[in-house]
């Protein structure tokens, strides 16, 4: 007997849902977010403005992806994420054509506000979205998984793009990355990503706008990665130059900068093998901590603080991406998730696209005292975090059962 696509699809081993998803999302990163560190001076170098124009663009495109984000959370409760993921690639390939063809200021921001929808369709919380509308509240641990392929997207992005400028010009590795949306992230996510059984027939409290009930968790989650997203910002900006503040050479900042991407992926493993088994709460409060012990750290030994300051940032920072999507998951419940991670991640995408020039703006006036201002952040962080409690997904899980 033949049965439906979205009942067929819930034989599909989950290593392959994840390990689809995971290809999917390090090349929608790489293809979009981590762009701008490689092709931005080529960029602005070759119509003639400065390289901050291509970061404002990029900023602006954050923004419209924070304000896409609740819309597209929603589509993905109302009918899986697999539609959403494969019209990210198209839009992607769109946004970086577009990109390629630029000739001047208003072509650049038009190609990066394309971007911009794309990276709203295609990023952490379309992903995690699509893995909980399949999988409810058994997502964390797929969650996880696409984390921890994604997390070297980077590793990918940066070589890739800096290979292909030299190769072909920073026009040719628009084109490449294109391409490679339409070649491969496009049949992934169609042929690979299942839909969910009965998407359609969501209940309607899956159906109806949450809005922002209840409004003190929603608040206080939409303040904790708010201020963790401003800190990633700022490092992924500014960490080299913030470690020479603080005495390390040229060559020791990059050396030591380059351990982030390692300890994400260190502490993404931790997680799944033994944070798993514990409240994912516990897990962001121990990842709120870890920045400001490494800024401690930094501010009392200088130079030689540099590498367990860039240790324990990554380590957080690795931690808090799970986080973000596993602590709505564990409060909530996976009815609505979409719509209530696009409506708490909106201010999180708003503070990533201001934290550059805010925070290149206080190491100029501050110094090194500028890190103060990040461990602050977490710490407030960690604050509201210890006024929300497990017990609150029972209360509020059980008033919100479906009709």
């Amino acid at each position: 007997m033949c049965r439906k696509d979205g009942d067929a699809s819930l034989s599909r081993p989950r290593l392959v849902v994840v390990a689809a998803l995971g290809t999917s999302q390090t090349l929608a990163w790489a293809s979009s977010y981590y762009l701008p560190a490689v092709l931005a001076r080529p960029i602005s170098a070759a119509i003639a403005v400065p390289s901050s124009w291509v970061f404002a663009a990029f900023s602006a495109a954050l923004l419209i992806a924070a304000i896409a984000g609740p819309m597209v959370g929603r589509m993905i409760d109302r009918h899986g994420g697999r539609g959403v993921l494969v019209l990210s690639n198209v839009v992607l390939a769109c946004g970086l054509a577009a990109l390629a063809c630029v000739t001047g200021p208003v072509s650049l921001f038009g190609a990066w506000a394309i971007l911009g929808i794309g990276m709203a369709l295609g990023l952490y919380d379309a992903g995690f979205a699509t893995l909980t509308a399949l999988y409810g509240a058994g997502a964390r641990g797929p969650i996880t998984g696409i984390t921890l392929l994604a997390g070297f997207a980077s590793t990918l992005s940066w070589p890739l793009s800096s290979f292909l400028d030299h190769a072909a010009g920073w026009r040719g590795a628009c084109l490449v990355w294109a391409a490679l949306n339409l070649l491969v992230g496009l049949p992934v996510n169609r042929f690979l990503l299942p839909q969910p059984a009965r998407a359609a027939h969501r209940s309607h409290a899956a159906r109806a706008s949450v809005g922002w009930k209840p409004r003190r968790e929603m608040l206080l989650l939409a303040f904790v990665f708010a201020a963790a997203w401003f800190v990633t910002g700022s490092m992924a900006a500014h960490l080299p130059s913030l470690l020479e503040l603080a005495g390390a050479t040229p060559f020791a900042a990059i050396a030591a900068a380059a351990l982030v991407g390692p300890a994400q992926v260190a502490a993404r493993i931790f997680e799944f093998v033994i944070l798993r088994r514990i409240h994912p709460l516990v897990s962001a409060r121990l990842a709120a901590t870890l920045h400001p012990i490494g800024a401690a750290a930094l501010s009392l030994m200088g130079a030689a603080g540099a590498v367990p300051f860039a240790a324990l940032y990554g380590a957080g920072n690795g931690l808090l991406t799970i986080a973000r999507g596993t602590v709505p998951l564990a409060i909530f419940g996976p009815h609505a998730y979409g719509e209530r991670t696009g409506l708490i991640g909106a201010p999180a995408r708003a503070a990533q696209a201001l934290a550059p020039l805010t925070f290149g703006l206080l190491l100029d006036a501050m110094g090194l005292g500028a890190v103060a201002i990040s461990a602050s952040l977490c710490l407030a962080a960690l604050a509201a975090l210890l006024f929300l409690r497990a017990s609150a997904a029972v209360r509020f899980r059980s008033s919100e059962q479906p009709d």
